[in-house]
């Protein structure tokens, strides 16, 4: 409501209350990420006085678990119901009755809006919230077993549990201040005077930037730019943030000259210097894949294009196009993620901490840079959550029947914020492998901590072992299944409800009859919970059956860790192949989706083209697989991973003596 009345006298002011409204729930989410987990550590310090503060992380593993569970459900119902929504009000409003798109005569318009919110903003807070904590939870228990494995004070041991949480809580402080940097460089682009002049119509004498007959979408300064030039500044900010907290606290681990009472006294430490550049990696790594994101699904770039030169031959040659965009989309993002693991990894055996594993201290080096990564998540946040608010302006400036140029103000908030919530399901998914990574690291540790033996490695080369990890792939490919199948589902009772309407009420097309917008929420609301549980169930349940299943298996052979070894091959398997799934679907997805908007611009005929009516039918292939499937496989992967973790003291035993 406030972006859309900010539309009617202020590009500027429009543009700052859309962002800020998303930085808002952004600050909100990653400030209960580091609440939770800070007052789990609290409780069980007070619980549990006596054990090592290094093992309270193996302790907090089911709060990784939760928020997984409750980003399944967000995530995937969230995007059975936006898209389901958007199918009905596009096919029959859009396509099949020609009236524009965000009409109040639709009656799925208000569902529409709704889904928005419910699967854009909501499932991706709750996607980055478990990103955040598996990340964070992944990393304390790293971080205990680098220490477990060197000579290190209990000062500097808790430095390495608890670092997760000053990176993070230094994001809060940049983003925020990145925030205020999101703003044109005229205040009041529209009109020179603000609210009150616009009223009075008082413009000459408040110096108008804009004739108002003039408003058009390229005379508009873009968003785009003003949002990445102000994250760029955020990056600066987080990378300085980053160094002087490696500095702080690591400044003493380094290069050892003496052991004194089981303590380190160092002369000269190095090893804040490789954390700190492992930062930097990580930050650079989600840098390259927001651009790799935009390359292949930003209506600027070739994929594109080609996308919407192809709907000139029908909806067969923009699918077929689109498939091909997403496979080949795929490339790129895991070689960085290749790039990124294996430098930070090497930059943590190179960190001069002495007496200890390599192996772990690599990991930890991962972690930090998994850290970085998300070290401007609240930004990342922002500008996702900019894309739906940007959109539900639109639909309430078309519903209440605005003039034109509101129209092309919030039209022009929401091409962009299309783009940033593309980029935004990019760095989703590079955050998620990175995540996956470091669950699958503290899974390890995990595991070598309850059996009592070191388990470093998987033989997949065993049967049983293989097996684990062809379930793992083909739990992705049945999830992915399933949950656009739920899409559709959903979608047919919504169709079948708008079409009744229409035909029932044809005065709702001539504004004599109301709409039964109720109905049409009703249905999809209830449909997607319900389309929710096969799915969900299948995430929650494999890794556990798995899991338990080839434990007894391991114990008839006399192989109490064959249950650990199968979850550990199932945990790999799954994450490389639900990542490869989530980049295919969510940017040809993507790709179809900004193809459609590339020629509604009057390309190759505009809108009600034959051209555009095939790319209608390729966007709406592909709105479930960017907005439900993809996104949601993300988030499996670290369910799985997560859900390994808690049931990991039931499928690794202490060996006998």
């Amino acid at each position: 409501m406030k972006v859309s009345k900010a539309a009617t006298y202020s590009y500027n002011k429009t543009l700052v209350t859309c962002f800020r409204s998303g930085t808002v729930s952004a600050i909100v989410n990653v400030s209960l990420v580091i609440f939770g987990i800070s007052l789990l550590l609290l409780i069980v310090n007070i619980l549990y006085p006596t054990i090592s503060f290094t093992k309270y992380p193996t302790m907090i593993v089911g709060y990784g678990f939760g928020s997984s569970l409750v980003a399944m459900l967000y995530q995937l119902a969230g995007g059975i119901y936006t898209k389901a929504a958007d199918i009905g009000a596009d096919l029959v409003g859009k396509i099949e009755k020609n009236i524009p798109e965000d009409d109040a005569r639709n009656p799925a318009v208000i569902a529409d809006l709704v889904g928005d919110n419910v699967g854009d903003c909501a499932g991706q807070c709750a996607d980055l919230f478990e990103s955040i904590s598996a990340e964070i939870i992944a990393s304390m228990i790293l971080g205990g077993a680098l220490c477990e494995n060197n000579i290190i004070s209990d000062s500097i041991c808790s430095y390495f549990v608890l670092f997760p949480l000053f990176i993070h809580s230094m994001d809060l402080f940049v983003s925020t201040i990145g925030s205020y940097l999101v703003y044109t460089k005229k205040d009041n682009l529209l009109l020179g005077g603000g609210k009150k002049s616009f009223e009075k119509n008082n413009f000459e004498k408040n110096n108008l930037s804009l004739n108002l007959n003039e408003i058009t979408s390229e005379n508009l300064e873009d968003p785009l730019k003003i949002m990445l030039k102000a994250y760029f500044i955020t990056c600066a900010f987080s990378i300085l943030g980053f160094s002087l907290l490696c500095k702080f606290l690591f400044s003493s681990v380094g290069s050892v000259t003496n052991i004194e009472d089981g303590n380190y006294n160092t002369t000269k430490g190095n090893a804040w210097i490789y954390f700190s550049i492992c930062g930097i990696i990580g930050m650079t790594c989600s840098y390259l894949f927001v651009i790799s994101t935009r390359y292949y699904t930003d209506s600027s770039y070739p994929k594109v294009k080609k996308i919407a030169h192809a709907s000139l031959s029908g909806p067969a040659t923009n699918i077929i196009a689109g498939l091909y965009v997403g496979l080949e989309s795929t490339f790129f993002p895991i070689i960085i993620i290749c790039i990124s693991l294996l430098s930070s990894y090497y930059l943590g055996i190179q960190s001069n901490i002495k007496n200890g594993n390599d192996v772990i201290n690599g990991l930890y080096g991962t972690s930090i840079a998994t850290m970085g990564m998300l070290s401007t998540s609240v930004f990342i946040l922002s500008m996702s959550n900019f894309g739906p608010i940007a959109d539900n302006a639109g639909g309430i400036a078309e519903m209440s029947k605005q003039p034109e140029y509101v129209r092309t103000i919030t039209d022009k908030l929401d091409v962009v914020g299309n783009v940033t919530k593309a980029n935004t399901k990019g760095y989703s998914v590079g955050s998620a492998a990175l995540a996956c990574f470091l669950l699958f690291s503290a899974f390890l540790s995990e595991v070598s901590d309850i059996s009592g033996t070191t388990f470093a490695t998987v033989d997949i080369a065993l049967p049983e072992v293989f097996i684990g990890g062809i379930l793992g792939s083909a739990i992705v490919f049945l999830f992915a299944g399933w949950s656009l199948d739920a899409v559709g589902n959903t979608a047919e009772e919504v169709l079948k409800e708008v079409r009744r309407q229409f035909n029932e009420h044809p005065g709702i097309l001539s504004y004599n009859e109301k709409p039964d917008y109720h109905k049409c929420v009703y249905i999809i609301s209830k449909r997607a919970l319900s389309e929710t549980f096969k799915p969900g169930m299948l995430g929650i349940l494999a890794p556990i059956i798995i899991g338990i299943l080839f434990k007894f298996i391991g114990i008839l052979q006399n192989n109490k860790l064959l249950g650990a070894q199968v979850m550990a091959s199932f945990i790999m398997f799954s994450t490389s192949t639900g990542i490869l799934m989530a980049l295919f679907l969510n940017n040809s997805g993507g790709a179809w989706d900004n193809a459609k908007k590339y020629i509604e611009t009057g390309i190759y005929g505009g809108k009600n083209s034959p051209a555009h009516i095939s790319s209608v039918i390729g966007d709406t292939v592909g709105d479930p697989c960017k907005d439900t499937a993809g996104p949601s496989i993300h988030v499996l992967i670290k369910l799985i991973s997560t859900i390994t973790m808690v049931i990991t003291p039931l499928i690794a035993s202490r060996p006998n003596k």
